[in-house]
């Protein structure tokens, strides 16, 4: 009885291994035709024995595996790519310990062959805006070709295109620590038939220049990524509501730029979210010094100073957002949206007053106050439309002024001009 059952439990290993290399030979069938479905369907089959198999059955396994998986991701199915990576390096780690390799430079050329696929399907996902999908593909291409850190920096900018910003600084993170610059050089000549600058590799550039189908060799330097990187860093921080973080990162991005205007900006903000106003107001000025002729910096400091009820600081601001650019209508109308506000502020008072002698003459001289502050509002306007006579915010919110000022002759002009 022991001997009977010796020998069926051999009978029984003999057929498993009889199925396993059928399933093989079926699968290596399947992709000399084109099918790698059919193929992953047969190596499907002896997924479960195959640990258990010789060194020799597992290398072509895992081969067949990845040459039906790599077909696959071609073809655009999810997860192929790893699947096929996953494989080929199977296949160099059996290889390796056995101390065979019949199947391990195949697998390392497709390895490197894959990284172009990679990027190719990348490109496809980010013109698709499928920006995930193509950051995971590229830093795969990364992973494979670990020599190639622009794949990584690309995976970066894929997925902050994306709005998945976790993962953007993962890649950032890493750029940060392997010390990437991403500074390089772009060999450039002219085509002689076009007239067309194109790019090239140096060594394709010094034999088309001597060919004499190009000329003009020139050479340009591409700057460093790396005050860029930190820069991203800092707002992603800021974006996931992480500020001790995000301030830590802009100490290092301001580092590597002192000048970079928007980074001031960012980083006053931060601050004043954090409600720390005279930090605020330090960087605002600090800003002012950096870009003493960017309207929009002096616009935004407008607007927080208005915010904070700043008023003369304010005005102070747009002033000079009008100074540098006269046509600025946000400004205009923000600055003439102070003298309102503040003639507004009178009401109450006046509203609040009886009808004595003492009150109606001081009813009177708020009265005056209030319409003086109109009129400022509006000459500030009246000049915006000097510049832009068809502006409608322009036009309406000075149509208001006069209405409230009980002017009806300008109010009747400026409503005709909205009419037309």
């Amino acid at each position: 009885m022991k001997r009977k059952f010796i020998v069926l439990a051999a009978m029984s290993f003999t057929f498993a291994g009889f199925s396993q290399k059928s399933e093989i030979k079926a699968a290596d069938k399947a992709l000399r035709s084109g099918d790698e479905m059919a193929a992953k369907t047969a190596l499907e089959g002896a997924a479960s024995l195959i640990n258990g198999a010789d060194a020799k059955m597992q290398a072509q396994y895992f081969f067949l595996k990845g040459n039906a998986y790599a077909g696959l991701a071609k073809k655009g199915t999810e997860g192929a790519f790893d699947e096929a990576i996953t494989a080929y390096r199977k296949v160099v780690e059996v290889e390796e310990k056995s101390g065979k390799s019949k199947y391990s430079a195949d697998a390392k050329q497709k390895l490197a062959a894959m990284t172009a696929d990679l990027v190719n399907a990348a490109v496809e996902d980010n013109n698709n805006k499928r920006f995930k999908e193509g950051a995971e593909k590229l830093y795969l291409s990364y992973t494979l070709s670990p020599q190639d850190t622009v794949y990584l920096y690309y995976a970066a900018s894929s997925a902050v295109n994306g709005g998945h910003y976790e993962e953007a600084l993962a890649y950032y993170n890493e750029l940060k620590d392997l010390g990437y610059d991403g500074s390089g050089v772009v060999y450039k000549a002219t085509n002689v038939a076009t007239g067309e600058v194109e790019e090239m590799d140096r060594t394709q550039r010094e034999l088309m220049v001597k060919s004499g189908a190009y000329k003009d060799p020139e050479d340009e330097k591409t700057p460093s990524k790396t005050t860029e990187i930190v820069k991203n860093i800092a707002l992603i921080y800021t974006q996931l509501g992480q500020d001790e973080k995000a301030l830590e990162a802009y100490v290092d991005a301001r580092a590597k730029d002192p000048n970079d205007v928007n980074l001031i900006l960012n980083e006053a903000n931060l601050y004043y979210k954090l409600g720390d106003k005279d930090k605020f107001k330090v960087l605002m000025a600090e800003a002012a010094e950096v870009a003493p002729d960017n309207p929009d910096l002096f616009y935004n400091i407008g607007v927080i100073n208005m915010e904070q009820g700043n008023i003369e600081e304010a005005r102070d601001a747009y002033r000079r957002a009008i100074e540098i650019n006269p046509g600025y209508v946000n400004a205009q109308l923000n600055l003439s949206t102070t003298y309102v506000n503040e003639g507004n502020g009178l009401i109450d008072e006046m509203n609040s007053l009886g009808n004595s002698k003492k009150d109606i003459a001081r009813y009177d001289e708020l009265k005056q106050q209030k319409d003086d502050l109109f009129r400022d509002g509006a000459i500030i306007l009246e000049d915006a439309i000097k510049l832009n006579p068809d502006n409608q915010g322009i036009l309406t919110q000075l149509k208001n002024i006069y209405y409230s000022l009980g002017d009806n002759d300008n109010f009747l002009r400026i409503k005709k001009m909205l009419k037309e």
